[in-house]
């Protein structure tokens, strides 16, 4: 998907990444990865980790796609509640995959502390909060579901969640501890470094247009400038799968997701929003969300694509969500894909012997990316049997482009109709 870098808050703070070269020449390694996200850096990290010799070649620069332009909330499971989760895979492998994610976050926190990787790390849980009668009975479901399989959630009352949230417009919330929040670009760049010094090889600015098997085994992953003979390949691109692999992306729809920065609060404002700073989203139709960064500054984000209407939305509902900040000024502004797979659950695709695609994180990539990243890793040196998500190929998705519009186009309804105080 072609996009150009984009002026966020993450790439204005983010300390540098690694000083990477692109693809040039023949490489030979025992396995390439595609995509320098989320995935395929905890894939090359573990692997390089456990001995194999690995290659990551990415397009653009490294974090470049949803893993630099994402909330940054380090959630634990999936955004399906687990009983859906269950109906969608039977209850065997719904538990196989709800245990692993489960515990995803605390994957996340192992590798920032193990590699020092400088992004803002708070463990301090994360808020689902709760609007109208609908959203308290989608909180309930959860809690009821999440705490019979032991996680360790609280359902907050009208009372709790507003003075936890700062906003009167909530009449509950679910508190996840084990969750937290961190600067997403910069925990992908820590990623890359992490990589490096474990003995991967990277490569930037490198986008592939060829992956072809050979007859004796193994894969050719081409750049225009450079090809790495590997006997394994991890395509790792999720919604910016931009090469020859637009067959890929027909088994995904991709959804704008935007988010906004203001300038840093002051001690008042600091007080009056999230004051525990939790990071949180809400249970609205169409999502939004809310976090504060470490210099104190609010971001926002809701579904949809920047832009002026978008962000009159975001002022307004803001104003409205918190009154004693009036109306923010937002000092950033940028937008990224979601990959939506139709159950809304992360597949791996072996589409053939060693040939391996990653895709449908629907949202929810921090935790579960570091994850899947780690057991490709596992599956490859054989220690493992099989991965925790799907590994069955996916359909191409019906009318992908009438749905994409309808996302869209129902995104933007809803926003006005919070606007005009029609919807909450």
């Amino acid at each position: 998907m072609a996009e150009q870098v984009c002026d966020s808050l993450w790439r204005a703070s983010a300390p540098a990444g690694p000083e990477l070269t692109p693809l040039s020449g023949e490489k030979e390694v025992d396995v390439a990865i595609v995509g320098g996200g989320f995935t395929g850096l905890s894939a090359a990290l573990h692997l390089a980790k456990f001995g194999r010799s690995v290659a990551v070649i990415e397009a653009q620069e490294i974090g470049f796609g949803g893993s630099g332009r994402n909330v940054g909330l380090a959630n634990a499971g999936l955004w399906l509640e687990p009983d859906q989760l269950d109906q969608e895979l039977g209850k065997a492998a719904g538990k196989v995959l709800y245990d692993a994610l489960a515990v995803a976050p605390d994957l996340v926190y192992q590798l920032i502390e193990t590699y020092g990787i400088e992004c803002e790390p708070t463990r301090k849980g994360t808020l689902h909060a709760g609007v109208g009668a609908s959203g308290l009975a989608q909180l309930q479901r959860r809690f009821d579901q999440l705490s019979a399989r032991g996680a360790p959630v609280q359902l907050l009352n009208k009372e709790e969640a507003q003075a936890r949230i700062g906003s009167a417009t909530f009449n509950s919330a679910l508190f996840d501890p084990r969750a937290g929040t961190i600067q997403p670009l910069a925990y992908a760049r820590g990623l890359a470094h992490a990589a490096i010094k474990e003995g991967a090889q990277l490569f930037d600015f490198s986008p592939v247009i060829a992956i072809e098997s050979q007859s004796e085994g193994g894969w050719l992953v081409k750049t225009a400038q450079g090809v790495v003979r590997a006997q394994q390949v991890i395509q790792a691109t999720n919604a910016y799968s931009a090469f020859a692999a637009e067959k890929e992306t027909r088994k995904f729809v991709p959804i704008f997701y935007s988010q906004l920065a203001s300038k840093p609060l002051n001690e008042q404002q600091l007080a009056a929003v999230l004051p525990n700073k939790e990071g949180m989203w809400d249970t609205c139709t169409v999502m939004s969300s809310a976090r504060m960064d470490q210099r104190g500054r609010l971001v926002f984000g809701g579904m949809g694509n920047v832009g002026g209407a978008l962000a009159s939305w975001a002022t307004q509902r803001v104003a409205d969500l918190w009154p004693a900040l009036g109306k923010v000024e937002w000092e950033f502004k940028w937008t990224g894909h979601i990959a939506y797979s139709e159950d809304h659950i992360p597949h791996c695709q072996q589409l053939q012997q060693g040939l391996y695609s990653i895709a449908g994180y629907s949202g929810r990539g921090i935790g579960p990316g570091t994850v899947v990243g780690k057991e490709l890793a596992e599956l490859i040196t054989g220690q493992r049997e099989q991965l925790s998500i799907p590994t069955t190929l996916l359909r191409d998705i019906p009318f992908r482009e009438l749905k994409r519009m309808f996302y869209e186009v129902g995104a933007h309804t809803y926003h006005l109709g919070q606007q005009t105080g029609t919807l909450r």
